[in-house]
Order: structure tokens, then C-alpha cells, then sequence
């Protein structure tokens, strides 16, 4: 696209020049008095400039175009990251949430093995000090 570009700026340009040349050879070749050929040269010079003017002014407007096109894709692509970024935020959220209850169930799991055992091991302790001071009175 960018070299079809090129092209239609190149041909534009060597068009504007081969009809400024050609018309300067013109003119030259005429047979007119000096003054009525200088007057020919400034009218024809003042076309060409007006025309590169009109070429310069589409040229602007094309180019600001391409500038509010970028601008908006820019602007989409940064509401889609932004988007994007608040997604992963909610999901690590949710994960941490996730691990910080299963740690929490696990804990309490752990918490109520703990204290059975605990309570196992002093039945038994009492159970063989019962055991002893029986043996011991008889």
C-alpha cells in the first residue's frame, strides 16, 4: 500500500514537473514579444504552484486522516489490554481465594486430627497409669 503510495507521489510530481518544462519550452519558442512571454511564464508558474498547493493540502488531509486511524486502533488496543489486564486480575484473585480455603480447610482438618490424638495418647497415658497404681496396690 505504502509503495502504491510512493508511486502515485512520484508520478504526480513528474507529472507537475514535465508540464512546467514542457510549457517553459513552450513559451520559449513562441513567437511572442518578452513581455507578453514573461507574462505567459508567471501565469503558468502560478497555476503549477497552485496545483502543488492542492496536492499538499490533500497530502495533509490523507496524512491526518492516517494519524486519527492510528489513534483510534491505539486507543482499542489499549481498552482490549486494559480489559485483558482486569480479567487476570480477577482470576488470580479468585485462585488466591481458592488456596487461602482449601489452606484453611486443611488446617482445620489437621487442627481436629491433632487434638484426637492428643486425646488418645492421654487416655492411654491414664489408662497405663490406672494400669501401674493397680499393679502397684495389688
Amino acid at each position: 500500500m505504502a509503495h502504491e503510495s510512493n508511486f502515485g507521489k512520484g508520478f504526480l510530481i513528474g507529472m507537475l514537473t514535465g508540464g512546467a518544462i514542457g510549457a517553459i519550452i513552450a513559451l520559449l519558442y513562441a513567437p511572442k514579444s518578452g513581455r507578453e512571454l514573461r507574462q505567459d511564464i508567471r501565469n503558468k508558474t502560478d497555476e503549477y504552484l497552485d496545483d502543488a498547493e492542492k496536492y499538499l493540502a490533500e497530502a495533509k488531509d490523507k496524512a491526518k486522516d492516517l494519524i486519527n486511524e492510528g489513534k483510534k486502533k491505539s486507543e482499542k488496543i489499549i481498552s482490549e489490554a486494559k480489559i485483558k489486564s482486569e480479567e487476570l486480575l480477577k482470576d488470580a484473585e479468585k485462585l488466591f481465594s481458592d488456596a487461602k480455603n482449601k489452606a484453611g480447610q486443611i488446617i482445620s482438618s489437621g487442627k481436629e486430627n491433632i487434638q484426637s490424638e492428643t486425646e488418645r495418647i492421654k487416655n492411654a497415658v491414664k489408662a497405663g497409669m490406672d494400669a501401674y497404681k493397680d499393679a502397684k496396690e495389688s
